[in-house]
């Protein structure tokens, strides 16, 4: 472990990503005490903040390859932060102490931003992708080259109805994805 010391959080997360599992331990030893004092601080419960700070680390583990983590710590406290309000969310009570969910999606810090929209993002092409390929052009028309209904009919050689009724029910299925991630967060 000693090999890793002297890394980089950059050239930590690099390594995680390939797998090396001393580049997780020196991760967890570098920043696990700061997010168990954040987790507990929040939750002012000592078993709570273990469970929270176990659980990062277990999905930083588990997702290693998946995650284009830019800045460790930042990422780190940000998951902190979902974590403790997932834990509320679940027992349907928020703490006078804490922001509101909604502020966290456009918070000004950059690092829990960048992190949240970029999560969001993928989630939505996840969504999107998972779509029938007529309801994802219809998508693509309506929300990136901003055509009307009437315009998108006439493209696809469908009814002006048939594209109302694909957008109602996209939009639905949409807002219950997103709903879900948010809920991870």
């Amino acid at each position: 472990m000693a090999e890793f010391e002297n890394h980089t959080d950059l050239q930590l997360t690099t390594s995680l990503r390939q797998g090396v599992e001393e580049a997780f331990d020196e991760i967890y030893r570098r920043y696990w005490r700061v997010l168990y004092n954040e987790a507990l601080k929040r939750l002012g419960e000592i078993d709570y903040a273990e469970e929270v700070v176990q659980d990062i680390f277990i999905d930083l583990w588990s997702n290693r390859r998946n995650r284009e983590i830019e800045e460790l710590y930042p990422y780190l406290l940000t998951a902190v932060r979902y974590q403790v309000f997932a834990y509320y969310r679940k027992l349907k009570r928020l703490p006078a102490f804490e922001e509101p969910l909604e502020y966290m999606g456009v918070s000004t810090d950059k690092a829990d931003s960048s992190f949240f929209l970029e999560e969001l993002h993928t989630g939505i092409l996840r969504w999107l992708n998972s779509q029938p390929e007529k309801r994802r052009e219809i998508f693509r028309l309506r929300l990136l080259e901003q055509l009307s209904t009437k315009e998108i009919a006439d493209q696809l050689h469908i009814t002006q109805k048939t594209v109302q009724n694909q957008l109602i029910n996209g939009q639905d299925s949409l807002r219950t994805a997103v709903s879900k991630l948010l809920m991870l967060f």
